[in-house]
């Protein structure tokens, strides 16, 4: 499988890009707002959320729901 290789910076750009297109540009700054100064720990909450999954399996489900949804890359 050939994966391109994104900068942190064009990754934080398309999901603002996302949220911004599903949200509109107000509630996207609110979730913003509220996201980073969230309580908890992402560490913790990856480990339980993505036990078990490879970058395969997670590729593979998104696919899935990306072709499921009519989304195109």
């Amino acid at each position: 499988m050939d994966m391109a290789i994104v900068s942190e910076l064009e990754i934080l750009q398309e999901g603002e890009a996302v949220l911004i297109k599903y949200l509109g540009v107000s509630k996207t700054a609110r979730f913003l707002s509220a996201w980073r100064q969230g309580p908890g720990n992402y560490l913790s909450l990856k480990e339980e959320l993505f036990k078990g999954e490879t970058v395969d399996t997670l590729y593979k489900k998104i696919s899935e729901f990306e072709k499921k949804k009519g989304y195109r890359r």
